[in-house]
């Protein structure tokens, strides 16, 4: 068999630097900045156009139908969609998706990548790709590389050492250093041999398997387990969580890259960033000519330097310089951007408290479309919900609460009981408490209706469901 290069996408983490536009439910790979561009994941998908084989994507469960559907936008068919049961990590990840990969080709070349990342110059980073691969398969375990741009404090360095061969761009590792202070940072780019580590490498499966098992047997042999014993679910791979959970909870760079002898690491110019941070989504953004950054509806008067996102409301400022202001439906952030690496403090503080800000937004995304809180009181809630071309929801009863749905766009198909019936735009039906229920979008254009929820209990675990055509399990409601 002959080498393909096969994408491996890591869609996990919960981009917590990136509250709160960034969520556990809702992580930042998911996110379009601008809306023009489309989701980081988005965009990372469509830079796998041409040679390469269909991706091998590792996810959190909670996320899986948002990852089908970004690669449905792109137009892409994926070899494999592999579903973490528990977080371990991207030692284990890799191992997973490696082992998938050699299952259909033993020489297979795979090329690792986080799902949350911007390159400006996509075709340089596809032929980048293609240059690793060839060093690769000659054994060798390729990183990415970046020229650093200023002393940043965020990102691991590699020092670069001998070069490997002239018309290869490549050299081996001469050491992996760790996020440095400021002082270390500096004396970093002044020596001129050190590169930012891009999380981003270039495999062969085979040969890397064997350093895993080397130098770290436990995650390989998790790993095996894991695909073993998996399990096929409406085209998702569900690893198995006994196994999975075995695998120490640890890093590819600290598993194998920092201990192999085979390590090499590529320099590349693509314009990427890690958009890790509100200063970094700013560092690499379009600027206007005052040094702004504005997403969303904004007037910045005597304002500089200054990174503006508001999806919902509109936002004035007056006389600011390197401010951060991030104002989403339930949350406002503002911070100096030059402290923007502690918004995860934050993040954690909310997840301390059991803060639904941390978890969820107001707007929840579901297999079938989405819902959005509009407005609550006592006893009552009022929620939007869009029910995508032939969504169903599952069928289901609450104890506690009615359910009064208006129907604004298109028609719905609804069940009550024995009943059902078609319900058109400004029509609406009424489903009482203990009623089994279900809603489905029949039609070609998105289903739009209006749900009042009235009773003394209104949280979404009080759905008892009968049949349910995603297969969630009891800890995922709708």
């Amino acid at each position: 068999m002959t080498a393909t290069i096969v994408p491996v996408i890591l869609s996990g983490g919960s981009g917590t630097r990136l509250w709160p536009l960034s969520r556990t439910m809702f992580p930042k790979q998911f996110i379009a900045f601008d809306g023009d561009h489309g989701s980081l994941l988005g965009q990372t998908l469509r830079r796998l156009k041409g040679d390469f084989a269909p991706p091998i994507v590792v996810c959190n469960v909670d996320h899986r139908f948002l990852v089908r559907e970004e690669l449905a936008r792109a137009g892409l068919e994926p070899e494999a969609i592999l579903l973490e049961p528990t977080p371990r990590n991207t030692a284990a990840a890799v191992a997973v998706a490696a082992l998938t990969a050699v299952k259909k080709n033993p020489e297979a070349i795979i090329a690792v990548m986080p799902s949350d990342h911007t390159v400006k110059d996509g075709e340089a980073f596809g032929e980048s790709i293609e240059r690793a691969a060839a060093v690769a398969l000659t054994g060798r375990l390729v990183l990415f590389g970046i020229a650093p741009t200023g002393p940043n404090t965020g990102y691991g360095y590699i020092r670069r050492g001998e070069a490997l061969d002239r018309d290869a761009g490549a050299f081996a590792v001469s050491e992996f250093a760790e996020k440095p202070n400021l002082d270390t940072a500096k004396k970093y780019l002044s020596d001129g041999s050190y590169l930012w580590n891009s999380g981003v490498f270039v495999l062969s499966a085979r040969a890397f398997l064997s350093e895993l098992e080397r130098y770290a047997p436990q995650v390989l042999t998790a790993a095996r387990g894991a695909i073993a014993n998996a399990l096929d679910d409406l085209g998702f791979t569900r690893l198995d969580l006994d196994s999975f959970s075995r695998a120490p909870n640890i890093s590819i760079d600290c598993a194998v890259m920092e201990r192999t002898k085979l390590a090499a690491v590529f320099p590349i110019d693509v314009g990427w960033s890690d958009v890790g941070t509100w200063s970094s989504l700013w560092d690499s953004a379009l600027k206007d000519a005052k040094g702004n950054v504005v997403y969303g509806d904004a007037i910045l008067a005597d304002t500089t330097n200054c990174i503006v996102h508001s999806d919902r409301s509109f936002v004035a400022t007056i006389g600011l310089d390197r401010l951060i202001i991030v104002n989403t439906p339930d949350a406002l952030l503002v911070a100096d951007q030059g402290r923007s690496q502690e918004v995860s403090e934050i993040a954690k503080r909310l997840k301390e408290l059991g803060r639904k800000e941390h978890d969820q937004h107001t707007r929840s995304y579901r297999p079938w479309g989405f819902f959005e809180h509009l407005g609550a009181g006592s006893r009552f809630q009022v929620k939007l919900l869009n029910v995508k071309p032939g969504g169903r929801l599952s069928m289901q009863m609450h104890h506690h609460r009615s359910e009064h749905w208006v129907v604004v766009r298109g028609t719905a198909k609804v069940t009550v009981g024995e009943t059902e019936k078609l319900v058109q735009e400004n029509e609406s039906v009424y489903i009482t408490a203990t009623h089994w229920h279900r809603l489905e979008n029949p039609g070609k254009v998105p289903l739009e209706l209006i749900e009042v929820q009235i009773g003394s209990y209104l949280g979404e675990d009080d759905i008892i469901r009968g049949d349910d055509v995603y297969r969630r399990g009891p800890d995922e409601t709708r």
